[in-house]
């Protein structure tokens, strides 16, 4: 098993392990790691400017997690659903991305979610599904976690049992679909080992193959480049569609892209 050298496994003061949610937050305010402007470099919605506002808080540890400062290690200031919406409408911009994290484990997102469409615009909510708060979305952009996921039990023991027991509930995921205007299902693919688990779970999910995304795990442009020579064909015999990481390609691996 893989594994990252990470200085914590734990979550200080919102203990996530135990509570999924995010304690420092109330229902009218979120645990907000950073908000910025770009373009959509992932799935149906690629190149599309976007407002991103990323959640920090976690309720699983993915060994290759590339935003560690929102799950692993989480950071950020507490910052209320009306200063969010503020700054959505100051942008100009109408596609707002909700991600993480886990943003479906803040206390307010429903009322963040339900607020920013009743104000005009397309809510993407990037969620691993494993919680269901009761949220509608226009684009739900499901990452189910395969087994290959789960860190090293050997450096985090805990952490490695609560995400087994925490990545794949199923039942979470198909009411999240039932609930979305749209959704995507999106793989992070490590190794050609982990098809039949995708085909599983897309079965499991009973989405149409169009609607599932494979993308290669890696946050350089030399792991995206040798990744999909052999990602590609497998995602594209079985009906699916390839996921670049056009955000690394424009950005290169940084914060705020």
């Amino acid at each position: 098993m893989k594994s990252v050298d990470h200085s914590v496994d734990v979550l200080p003061a919102e203990n996530l392990a135990e509570t999924p949610g995010d304690a420092r937050a109330s229902a009218s305010s979120l645990l907000i790691s950073e908000t910025f402007v770009s373009l959509q470099g992932e799935g149906e919605l690629t190149g599309t400017e976007s407002v991103f506002i990323r959640t920090s808080g976690c309720n699983l540890r993915c060994w290759f997690c590339d935003t560690p400062y929102a799950s692993w290690k989480p950071e950020g200031t507490s910052q209320s659903i009306e200063s969010l919406l503020h700054l959505v409408a100051e942008s100009g911009v109408k596609h707002v991305v909700l991600t993480g994290g886990e943003p479906l484990i803040a206390k307010g997102m429903v009322s963040l979610v339900d607020q920013l469409r009743a104000a005009g615009n397309h809510v993407t909510i990037e969620t691993a599904g494993t919680v269901d708060p009761g949220v509608s979305c226009d684009l739900l952009s499901l990452s189910p976690k395969l087994r290959a996921s789960t860190p090293d039990a050997a450096d985090h023991a805990r952490w490695a049992k609560l995400h087994a027991e925490r990545r794949l509930p199923i039942d979470t995921m198909k009411q999240l679909i039932r609930s979305a205007k749209a959704t995507q299902v999106k793989f992070v693919v490590d190794s050609s080992e982990e098809m039949a688990e995708i085909d599983e779970v897309v079965g499991q999910l009973a989405v149409p193959a169009h609607s599932v995304w494979l993308m290669p795990q890696g946050i350089s442009v030399e792991q995206l480049d040798a990744a999909r020579p052999w990602l590609e064909p497998l995602a594209e015999s079985r009906g699916y569609r390839y996921c670049d990481r056009m955000q690394i390609r424009w950005y290169g691996n940084r914060r705020g892209t």
